[in-house]
């Protein structure tokens, strides 16, 4: 691949990303989104962090999930779940879970 066709790329796929940005902001209340649209995407954050987080948690090797109780991933991710649903504290969830995961690969 030459240069010139990397830069092209580059500079189209910048282009678009830009535009699609733009899009969103100038057409912000030109539009009426329906109510099942709008109930819809309340769950798209849940689900983009579910499938950034759950193969960090369970992928210990490249290729293979491992579910055995000696992840520690697996067990800080676990513990950080339960401390997210019981406090709703962010700062909780992260200082249990990370401490967690510090503790147990210490260990094991």
């Amino acid at each position: 691949m030459s240069q010139e066709t990397i830069w092209l790329s580059l500079l189209a796929l910048g282009l678009g990303t830009f535009l699609l940005r733009l899009s969103f902001v100038e057409l912000a209340g030109r539009f009426v989104i329906p109510a099942g649209l709008t109930k819809a995407l309340r769950f798209l954050p849940a689900a983009v962090l579910s499938a950034i987080i759950l193969p960090a948690i369970l992928r210990v090797e490249p290729g293979a999930l491992y579910f055995g109780l000696d992840n520690p991933r697996l067990a800080a991710g676990v513990l950080a779940a339960l401390v997210a649903w019981t406090t709703k504290s962010v700062l909780a969830t992260l200082a249990i879970g990370m401490s967690t995961l510090w503790l147990t690969q210490a260990l094991f």
